[in-house]
């Protein structure tokens, strides 16, 4: 009777213990990296943001950046407005860790220079990719 005491402790003990464990990480998780790259068809321009921290962004069960039209808007009207560039086509890219997303646009920026017949520029500093307005 006594090792039945023992063992139902122990077993109680072992699923106490291993049920925190066991949570899933909140995808919901918001503070994202965010970067963006505008190109158009009718011209040889490409434009890259800096790597942004926007700690108000979040992503998806689906691991999809919420709301990331309304992050490339941001970008299109800033062009247009600040610089004059009309009939942009912006793309975003995300990521919650700041080295992947360093080393994904590290490649599209060398993808982009390799055939020599566009110009890459950079977006101004005073650039910032703000919480949307739903």
């Amino acid at each position: 009777m006594r090792y039945v005491k023992v063992i139902c402790l122990l077993i109680a003990a072992v699923v106490a213990v291993s049920a925190p464990a066991k949570k899933p990480k909140d995808k919901n998780k918001y503070g994202v990296y965010l970067a963006g790259v505008s190109a158009s068809f009718a011209d040889s321009l490409v434009f890259f943001t800096d790597i942004q921290y926007v700690d108000s962004a979040a992503v998806d069960d689906n691991d999809m950046l919420v709301s990331r039209a309304s992050y490339s808007i941001q970008l299109k009207d800033y062009l247009e407005q600040k610089q004059g560039e009309k009939n942009r086509t912006c793309f975003m890219f995300f990521n919650r860790k700041k080295a992947k997303l360093q080393k994904e646009m590290k490649k599209l920026r060398e993808k982009y220079q390799k055939g020599g017949t566009l110009v890459i520029r950079d977006v101004d500093a005073a650039f910032k990719f703000e919480k949307p307005a739903y």
